[in-house]
């Protein structure tokens, strides 16, 4: 789906801070924001947010452009092929920058390479979680009765390769038992089978779960994140319960292709770290459960160097193919 929009800049007058570091030579003309996911979701709704914001900030509108397909990938090739002036820049995903690249066969971009990482916007973890009329009430239940009945017992996921299925990948590993993946075309039916009966448990967005968990057509048993959540205290930990390794965040940030100056990045990076403090931007973040992000290009492009490998082995271990 392809949709493109225009996020209105504010008077010149809120643009004077950031005008002055870039000495009036950028930007001098509209930036486009490609997202490379469809209209709607969240990685479409937080480039809006975010933008909207950087936009009156740096006195140009910039321009939603959503071109989704690939897991990511069509998007996120048209960042990396894009000028390095810093007119075309885009969110930067979870998945075409860390995992794709031992997903699929070929990439047309090298996500460490082809793509300079500007701004981590957030991190979310994800919970996993059971029907109501479920028999589990804890993730030791579920490990045990897993490994008394091999291949019995399903998760679903959003599709193929996504955070949902990488989750459910990553915990039969590190417990050491068999289930049955049942990939959906989206995170909302793989949940609505949850609660149908059709499957057992899903690892889900946390911003897209609690609505369910606190109408209590389902129940959490645990979340990926280093730390509880304030939005569910009552909830531990995968490392809690004894699964460390089973921490996943499904995190995306501002990036550009390579070769933009330093100048640049700069302005853009420092646009990106004060759109993060609104108070409309942090609250919308932090009542979704998720992690405020911030600070360097340096301190992204370390989180994307430590996640590529890391998912690599993830879906070489599992033998997880795209569709």
């Amino acid at each position: 789906m392809k949709r493109r929009s225009l996020v209105h800049a504010a008077g010149a007058t809120a643009l004077l801070p950031l005008a002055a570091l870039a000495q009036d030579k950028y930007p001098a003309k509209p930036i486009t924001w490609v997202c490379p996911y469809a209209a709607g979701g969240n990685a479409d709704s937080r480039s809006r947010q975010v933008a909207k914001v950087m936009s009156n900030l740096l006195g140009q509108p910039i321009i939603i452009d959503n071109k989704a397909g690939a897991g990511g990938n069509i998007g996120t090739e048209i960042i990396a092929r894009g000028r390095p002036d810093g007119y075309t820049v885009g969110m930067g995903n979870f998945a075409p920058l860390a995992v794709n690249h031992a997903l699929f066969k070929k990439l047309n971009f090298d996500p460490l390479t082809d793509i300079v990482p500007i701004a981590l916007i957030e991190k979310g973890p994800l919970i996993l979680m059971v029907r109501n009329e479920s028999p589990f009430k804890t993730v030791a239940e579920v490990v045990a009765a897993a490994k008394a009945a091999p291949g019995k017992y399903s998760y679903a996921s959003g599709g193929i390769g996504g955070s949902h299925h990488l989750s459910g990948a990553l915990f039969e590993h590190t417990a050491g038992i068999d289930m049955i993946h049942a990939p959906y075309k989206s995170g909302a039916a793989g949940a609505s089978d949850l609660m149908g009966g059709q499957v057992d448990m899903m690892f889900e967005q946390m911003y897209s779960a609690m609505p369910s968990i606190k109408s209590g057509r389902l129940r959490a048993l645990a979340i990926t994140s280093r730390v509880r959540s304030p939005l569910l205290p009552q909830i531990p930990t995968m490392a809690e319960l004894g699964f460390p390794g089973v921490e996943v965040q499904n995190w995306q940030g501002l990036v550009g292709p390579k070769g933009m100056s330093a100048e640049v990045i700069k302005t853009l990076n420092t646009a990106c770290n004060q759109a993060l403090q609104n108070v409309e931007v942090r609250d919308k973040i932090l009542s979704q459960g998720n992690e405020i992000g911030g600070g360097t290009p340096e301190l992204f492009a370390a989180l994307i160097r430590a996640e590529s490998p890391r998912w690599g082995k993830v879906v070489r271990d599992a033998k997880i193919e795209p569709e």
